[in-house]
């Protein structure tokens, strides 16, 4: 079974899931750089492959218990948000266009679901700590909702979680450029109030879909 056929009733997810299988090792959804970029190297499309395989295949466990820094420096472990729904993201405050994209989505599920919106816990975990500072960060996630948790930690520490998590991501850095882009998998990832991992919306989920879905797995668990 896919991770999102484990989702009762969410039929169109795991059509669009067993779409990404057969469309072969990876539709990647890599983005942030700009179409100049060099391919990824052999060794780089093998682990996201097989990251991705492993997301999709319903056979590898998912996701799992992390401790990172919030934008206002404090440590916060996913047990802090025990009793909530969470959404979880991986990106980078410089993506250009796909991570305000998805970020705002998730806002605009939170608002649409009203008081029940409360339940919900979206957190944005940087992949780019070496620019994203606290600062960026409590600007950042602050200009999409309020209720954002920003997450970022040492290189190791984010790669530890983002693995967990069958995230790929890798720095680009285009030829004759003085910067650098982040090229990662963007899944939103939904977990179940006690931190475990549901299921993950793949890119081009609608806010409106999201929603619907997330409402019913609301009253499912209240």
């Amino acid at each position: 079974m896919s991770a999102l056929a484990a989702i009762r009733g969410w039929r169109a997810p795991a059509l669009i899931a067993a779409t990404l299988i057969a469309t072969a090792a990876a539709f990647l959804y890599l983005h942030g750089a700009p179409a100049e970029n060099a391919p990824l190297e052999a060794g780089s499309r093998a682990e996201a492959a097989r990251l991705m395989n492993d997301l999709m295949s319903g056979t590898v466990p998912v996701g799992g218990p992390f401790t990172l820094t919030d934008q206002d420096g404090n440590r916060r472990s996913l047990a802090d948000f025990r009793g909530s729904l969470v959404l979880l993201y991986f990106g980078y405050t410089y993506c250009p266009d796909v991570c305000p994209t998805d970020l705002l989505a998730m806002a605009q599920v939170i608002n649409a679901l009203g008081k029940d919106g409360n339940q919900l816990q979206p957190i944005f975990v940087t992949l780019d700590p070496e620019r994203d500072t606290r600062e960026n960060l409590r600007l950042y996630a602050a200009h999409f909702h309020p209720r954002f948790v920003a997450l970022t930690g040492t290189e190791a520490e984010i790669r530890a979680v983002a693995t967990a998590y069958k995230t790929f991501f890798e720095k680009v850095r285009p030829a004759g450029s003085s910067t650098y882009f982040i090229d990662h998998m963007a899944f939103i990832f939904l977990l179940d109030r006690e931190g475990k991992y549901i299921g993950s919306f793949p890119p081009g989920t609608t806010a409106k879909r999201m929603t619907e879905m997330i409402r019913e797995r609301l009253a499912l668990s209240n």
